[in-house]
């Protein structure tokens, strides 16, 4: 039953990171650092789970982290140059968007041909979805964030 879970880690790690890229606003030159405590708050999760979401996203570049206590995580280049694309790659591996069915016995044209079928199918949306990530930045996904912010505060909407 594990298999069919939601993974959440793509929607963490980008969530991770616009915080992230929010708090290197502060000071540009010297961006600060966020504790695994801070944004374990923002994804209302524990320390531990996003000290593990981290890791990939640090050895894929994407964050520098220092540990001690006076350590933490920050973006490891400008939120202008870090694509969706990368952020999906780092925290979610080479794991394909879908699984197939496991192959079964071959009794008609359809079981003989549909893990073939399933197989293309899913590179073929993999790579339309990689395509928009790569087309969108940290830095336009903020904007965005806070577009429908300015939206939601508008006079006269519904929040």
């Amino acid at each position: 039953m594990n298999e069919h879970v939601l993974d959440i880690r793509f929607s963490s790690a980008l969530k991770a990171l616009l915080y992230l890229a929010v708090t290197a606003e502060q000071d540009p030159a010297d961006p600060p650092t966020s504790s695994s405590a801070q944004l374990a708050e923002v994804l209302a999760t524990n320390a531990s789970l996003v000290r593990k979401l981290l890791v990939p996203l640090v050895h894929g570049g994407l964050v520098e982290s220092t540990k001690g206590r006076a350590g933490g995580a920050r973006l490891a280049k400008p939120a202008e140059e870090i694509t969706l694309a990368e952020i999906y790659r780092c925290s979610v591996g080479d794991k394909p968007l879908w699984a197939c069915r496991p192959d079964t016995a071959a009794s008609c044209e359809v079981t003989a041909n549909t893990a073939e079928f399933f197989s293309r199918l899913s590179a073929d949306t993999e790579e339309a979805v990689l395509n928009v990530l790569a087309s969108r930045t940290l830095a336009d996904s903020l904007a965005e964030v806070r577009a429908l912010d300015v939206t939601a505060a508008a006079p006269g909407t519904a929040r």
